[in-house]
């Protein structure tokens, strides 16, 4: 390439500039052919915007005339404020710490997993202890064979966090490891406590002991911290990301507190927090949270007094426990999938892949050994790793961590304005406006505005069941924990019980009017649909009409039916059909697509309610199993 001009790497060069003008004339006529409406110009464009929580709205192209992104986060990878990325441009990228979670109660297993995930690309572990995991006293065992000096231990313990955090520094001199060489975290975090069990009784106490261990490490153990700052409570109580971000920096804020009223200098008390956050399958808002929180970080931290170089965030991505599901569980790889991706993306410091089982119960050696591998080929196949914040540039991220971290940066005032995190969450201010939230997004779920493939969209009624053994009961009493699949899963375990108890499945006759052409659209939709609950949906092999529909109703085992095929079809034989199925005994006569003009007649001969693309999917079918006596 050497003594090749710039002009002569213009590889566009060829092609005539396109102005936003045409663009938007183009998207104006894809939109009138496919009857949403006759926009132009800017109208046309903002049809395509997509609304995500916290206000934020994204439209469906970004240029360097949006712009703004270079004043908004000036800088360098390695330099404040940290947008993008904690490691100076120049130092070597040897990706993210792939750091696998461990809950299982018995220290025999424990170490067997523990060794297994060291010995094949794990690079740290993080022990739950405690009532919602590994005994404390049991963690010397489940640390047999383990180098404490190469594989940093991170702990998890709840209220149990003093004696666990104990118990692994006298591991640490037992097996002669120098203070200067230990590594891990001890996981103090008094306020996510308070916000799992909703007991703030031990609190002060809780701080302190806290503060008393980060003081500890900062004398005597240099790669040894002992605060965390986990905002997974808040995201599994049905939190969006900028309220996420909110609760993890008051929480910092409370603890920075803490510490320095300890003596510490608060330098060496901002290096002792390690921050945790969720990652979800939406990889460019996961992205877009994990740069946020670090810009967010170093402007508290600024203001705060602590050194520029002090002001770095150290992250922990743990891939959402919220998207994962009960049924189909082989999905959640792809979902795990796509969270590592965004978080190592997006510049966490160490991930935490749930195995697909992560829901049922214990993870088998098979389960974890994907959700350790996918780091592993993400990194080590795919090179994702050796570019630092390899999303900076793209006008589209840039914004939307701008507009994610204004959003953040309210709520985080908001918090403050209560008085901080700890009497936001006595007061029940948390609470609440995590409540607010999750009623929105459950509207959405319900409607399928936002599928969850496997249980809301294509659910499988004959899929292999997957058991697990039983897992310690996590941490409860506060802060609720919600899933993305508890409305279908409630529906689907209804049929379950009636499948056992009767040996059949409630089901759903899906009369089809006129040819497949016509039909097989809508029958597919009221499919997947009626499966979403556990209801068997029974296909006629050929058309239904006014002479065939009861007998098909018969055939079908059910009182429940539903008409599918084409606008124009339903038209000529949907009031017929209808009346055939009611004069035939049904008790609920669906049709697949909205009333429109006809929907006064149809109701006359018989249609009782309609199902389409945006329906309140969980109302519908919770009324069908009532009406079959699904209890």
């Amino acid at each position: 390439m050497t003594g090749m001009s710039d002009e002569e790497l213009l590889l566009a060069a060829e092609f005539p500039a396109v102005t936003r003008e045409q663009w938007q004339d183009l998207v104006a006529g894809v939109l009138r052919k496919a009857g949403r409406g006759d926009l132009a110009g800017p109208d046309a464009e903002r049809k395509l915007a997509t609304r995500l929580g916290d206000g934020i709205v994204t439209r469906p192209l970004y240029t360097a005339e949006d712009g703004g992104a270079e004043a908004a986060y000036p800088g360098y990878p390695g330099f404040a404020p940290f947008v993008r990325g904690g490691r100076a441009q120049g130092t070597a990228v040897t990706g993210w710490d792939v750091r696998p979670w461990h809950n299982d109660p018995d220290p025999a297993r424990a170490n067997e997993a523990a060794l297994t995930d060291l010995e094949n690309g794990a690079t740290s572990l993080w022990l739950a202890l405690g009532a919602a995991g590994l005994p404390v006293n049991g963690m010397e065992k489940a640390l047999a064979g383990v180098h404490l000096d190469l594989a940093p231990v991170v702990l998890d313990a709840g209220p149990e966090t003093g004696p666990a955090a104990r118990e692994l520094l006298r591991l640490l001199a037992d097996r002669g490891v120098a203070p200067d060489d230990a590594l891990g975290h001890l996981g103090a975090d008094p306020l996510a406590v308070v916000a799992r069990t909703g007991d703030a009784t031990g609190l002060a106490e809780a701080s302190a002991e806290a503060a008393g261990l980060a003081a500890l490490c900062h004398r005597e153990y240099p790669k040894l911290t002992a605060v965390g700052v986990d905002a997974l409570p808040y995201h599994e109580a049905g939190g969006s990301a900028a309220q996420e971000l909110g609760c993890s920096l008051a929480t910092a804020v409370a603890y920075l507190h803490d510490l320095t009223e300890a003596g510490l200098p608060l330098d060496a008390a901002a290096r002792q927090l390690e921050f945790r956050y969720a990652a979800t399958a939406d990889q460019f808002l996961t992205i877009a949270k994990f740069r946020a929180a670090r810009r967010l970080w170093a402007r508290v931290a600024e203001v705060c007094g602590v050194a520029p170089h002090a002001r770095a965030q150290r992250q922990h991505a743990v891939t959402s426990p919220v998207m994962m599901t009960r049924r189909d569980p082989w999905v959640n790889m792809l979902r795990t999938t796509v969270a590592c991706l965004a978080a190592g993306t997006g510049g966490a410091d160490a991930v935490t892949v749930l195995p697909f089982d992560h829901e049922l119960g214990l993870p088998d050696a098979f389960s974890r050994r994907i959700a350790r591998n996918t780091s592993t080929v993400l990194m080590a196949e795919s090179h994702l790793a050796r570019v630092i914040d390899p999303a900076g540039g793209s006008w589209y991220v840039e914004e939307l961590t701008a507009d994610l971290a204004e959003a953040g940066w309210a709520f985080f005032q908001e918090l403050m304005g209560a008085g901080g995190q700890a009497e936001a969450l006595a007061s029940g201010l948390v609470g609440e406006r995590l409540a607010a939230t999750w009623r929105e997004r459950s509207a959405r779920l319900a409607a399928r505005r936002e599928p969850v493939t496997g249980v809301s969209e294509f659910p499988s009624l004959v899929e292999r069941e997957v058991r697990r053994a039983a897992a310690p009961a996590p941490l409860s009493g506060g802060l609720p924990r919600v899933r993305r699949d508890e409305a279908f899963e409630a529906l689907r375990a209804r049929s379950d019980a009636h499948l056992a108890a009767t040996g059949a499945r409630p089901r759903v006759l899906l009369a089809a009017l006129g040819t497949p052409a016509a039909h097989t659209a809508r029958a597919t939709f009221a499919a997947n649909l009626f499966q979403a609950a556990g209801i068997e949906p029974v296909h006629e092999p050929e058309s239904v009409d006014e002479d065939s529909a009861g007998a098909a109703l018969r055939a079908a085992g059910t009182g429940v039916a539903c008409l599918c095929s084409s606008d124009a079809m339903y038209a000529e034989r949907a009031a017929g059909v209808a009346a055939a199925l009611k004069e035939a005994g049904a008790r609920r006569v669906f049709l697949a697509g909205r009333p429109g003009e006809h929907g006064d007649a149809w109701e006359r001969a018989g249609v009782d309610d309609y199902v389409f693309v945006g329906c309140d999917a969980v109302a519908v079918l919770s009324s069908v199993l009532d009406l079959m006596g699904v209890a």
